[in-house]
């Protein structure tokens, strides 16, 4: 969009710099020729051709042009299009899982072990991860901490869909749930019938089935509060894939609900006043550190995510 209204921003100019070349030195601009008037129609009757004459064939109508779209037009339509999610960008979202010795899974082990060591101090139950926007990795983080956070010998580790609107965690691992968050919050399953073990992992999934009508008054119920201290109760760990923040009010509603928020955002991409903005919804004290999706970086396996604090 920027560079469209750049674009005619210098049109502009340009036209105007040469209005000023015209007219510099006191000379009056050329005025364009006015248009002929259109021609009178008149109802003569046609001409017969004479004895023995072929009439000419009538010229062929000439196809009028068919008006195309215009540019600022042409990249709106482009804009509204949603993605399509690759085989690529599906496999992403389970990096840690498809290759655990990755640089990918070391960096989420670092996220970890940080983690782990402000907990020493703070106990940290239940872990929020959410961004500003849609599409800057929020979900490939939460599955990937919770995948290496499971790793540890001992450690019971659950991670919660808690995107009640768009939910991919079922999807991106292979569920196929026969209830999930908004049933257990509606009373019409248990956790325990929500709650699957990921396939050849020990990790814990409670994902979302149906998506309810009322996702902000589900996840600000009193059920959801009891569900999660109930969860923090057996779990050493529960991680919650969090909306995004802006715009809506689950994020911010689940968060305060949670020990601990980590916030990702997308190299080259998130917005510098977005993210201000939902540190400021989200509160700032919350936050334990940012996931830098995207980076690049020199090692072999692509660039995914590096941690800061």
């Amino acid at each position: 969009m920027g560079k469209v209204y750049d674009a005619l921003r210098k049109a502009e100019e340009q036209r105007a710099r040469r209005v000023n070349e015209v007219t510099a030195g006191g000379a009056a601009p050329v005025m364009p020729d006015p248009a002929p008037a259109p021609p009178v129609a008149t109802h003569a009757e046609p001409a017969l051709p004479s004895p023995g004459q072929v009439p000419a064939p009538a010229p062929a109508p000439r196809p009028q042009p068919v008006a195309k779209p215009g540019l600022l037009a042409r990249l709106l339509r482009r804009q509204t299009t949603p993605p399509v999610d690759s085989a690529v960008d599906f496999n992403k979202r389970r990096i840690a899982l498809l290759q655990p010795e990755s640089y990918v899974a070391e960096q989420f082990r670092t996220l970890r072990a940080r983690i782990d060591s402000i907990a020493a101090t703070n106990p940290i139950r239940t872990l929020g991860v959410t961004s500003s926007r849609a599409g800057e990795g929020k979900t490939l983080s939460s599955i990937s901490l919770a995948i290496v956070s499971s790793m540890n010998v001992g450690r019971r580790v659950l991670l919660v869909d808690c995107d009640l609107r768009l939910p991919t965690v079922d999807k991106t691992l292979g569920l196929r749930p026969d209830a999930g968050l908004a049933e257990v919050l509606a009373g019409d399953a248990s956790a325990e019938d929500a709650i699957q073990r990921l396939e050849g992992t020990e990790l814990d999934v409670l994902p979302v089935r149906g998506i309810p009508s009322n996702p902000a008054e589900l996840l600000a119920s009193e059920r959801m509060a009891k569900l999660l201290e109930e969860l923090a109760g057996r779990y050493d760990r529960v991680i919650l894939d969090l909306p995004c923040t802006l715009g809506l009010p689950d994020a911010k509603t689940v968060s305060e609900l949670c020990d601990g928020v980590v916030f990702v955002v997308r190299a080259e991409t998130t917005n510098e006043d977005e993210v201000a903005a939902a540190i400021e919804v989200l509160d700032r004290r919350r936050i334990l550190g940012v996931v830098l999706n995207g980076a690049e970086h020199n090692e072999p396996y692509g660039p995914y995510a590096q941690i800061a604090r």
